[in-house]
């Protein structure tokens, strides 16, 4: 077992969800932002991609955060007509978070990191019981 190719695969994997969090973490923080002027859209929810390459050198398949997509489903709307960024009926758009939806989609990167984590963390003691069993 190549101990360095699966090191290297895990890594790959929590740098990948790590910057799946982040834009996660971003359409959670702008869920209930508006338009920064009345005529505006408001803050458009973003969705992480993830690439797969192969490795020649390693001999492996590693990912990478791919460029976030804008969702282009329509945006939320909610009746404030004191609001300054509302229409003619009192309606201000909102964001098309769900803030339920981002949730799960969290759990589910915090998830993936995890079972990477482990795998690494597998890997290194099956690394150091190598070196004892040498040692001997």
């Amino acid at each position: 077992m190549d101990f360095s190719k699966s090191m290297a695969v895990a890594a790959s994997g929590m740098r990948a969800q790590t910057e799946r969090m982040k834009i996660i973490a971003e359409n959670i923080a702008n869920a209930n932002s508006t338009a920064t002027n009345k005529d505006g859209d408001p803050y458009r929810r973003k969705i992480a991609t993830i690439n797969s390459t192969f490795d020649r050198e390693l001999g492996a398949t590693l990912v990478t955060a791919g460029k976030p997509v804008a969702d282009q489903k329509e945006f939320r709307s909610q009746y404030d007509p004191g609001n300054p960024n509302a229409d003619a009926q009192g309606y201000v758009k909102l964001p098309n978070v769900d803030s339920l939806v981002e949730i799960m989609d969290m759990r589910s990167a915090q998830r993936s990191y995890e079972a990477d984590l482990t795998v690494m963390d597998s890997t290194k003691q099956m690394l150091a019981k190598t070196i004892d069993l040498l040692r001997r």
